[in-house]
């Protein structure tokens, strides 16, 4: 629906995760030596992970996983609640009511998210936050790292997930893509490649470009628009991203 509301010809619902692999197995898609490609997409609100099986232009979806309430927002929204104390620590005043000190406080927690995945410390600054109050703060990559552990080691559980589901030992896995903006922060690379034990991950696409990438790519298939061999002969088999089932009698799913 939302598609045909923005005036888009749908012709397929496919999963963020595989369209960033249709991108990334573009070069790699007609060989057809084999190759388990894990894809971690981590973006601004949600987050997927998907293990395919890519062999000469046939990408297989062996399992998928994720939290859709999970991505740089919340990553965000905890960096804002530790900077809301410490502006009540220092004025004894609470911000917790005011939309637009709230909303200024929390551009100034996404600017510094963003130079912490390149610098080890920022300052925010903003004037007259709140009654009259300046709101000078620094942060260190380490502390944000601190603050948003949690929900930064959170995000290997659908890893193990898929690769339960697909019966795939870490071991196996040849390629491991980063997808998404919050993919930059060095924390979570770091993570990521620890649990592959030192594997070195895959960067060679455009994290912010590559979904929209793939999607095309495999519209011009669906449509029979493809200009060269190389995706022409593209096979994609998805899988369901969600249990489908039959509402029972006292509200049970079947």
């Amino acid at each position: 629906d939302a598609g045909a509301i923005s005036g888009l010809n749908v012709l397929r619902i496919i999963n963020e995760p595989t369209a960033a692999a249709i991108a990334y197995g573009l070069g790699a898609g007609k060989s057809d030596k084999e190759r388990n490609v894990l894809i971690y997409d981590l973006g601004g609100g949600t987050f997927d992970v998907s293990l395919l099986h890519i062999q000469g232009g046939v990408f297989t979806v062996k399992a998928t996983a994720g939290d859709t309430h999970l991505g740089g927002q919340d990553f965000d929204t905890n960096l804002l609640e530790h900077f809301k104390k410490e502006f009540q620590k220092k004025t004894k005043k609470d911000i917790t009511g005011d939309a637009r000190a709230l909303r200024r406080l929390r551009t100034a927690c996404e600017r510094a998210k963003r130079t912490l995945s390149n610098g080890t410390q920022t300052t925010i600054e903003i004037d007259s936050l709140f009654d009259g109050e300046d709101f000078n703060a620094n942060i260190t990559r380490a502390r944000f790292e601190e603050i948003n552990s949690k929900a930064f080691q959170g995000t290997i559980q659908p890893v193990e997930q898929v690769l339960k589901d697909s019966q795939i030992e870490k071991s196996k896995v040849d390629d491991i893509v980063l997808v998404g903006g919050s993919t930059r922060i060095p924390r979570i690379q770091k993570l990521l490649s620890d649990f592959f034990n030192g594997k070195k991950l895959e960067k060679s696409i455009n994290p912010d470009e590559a979904v929209a990438y793939g999607a095309a790519v495999q519209a011009g298939i669906l449509s029979g628009k493809a200009t060269s061999a190389e995706t022409a002969d593209m096979l994609l088999l998805d899988v369901c991203p969600l249990s489908l089932g039959v509402a029972m009698e006292g509200n049970i799913f079947a």
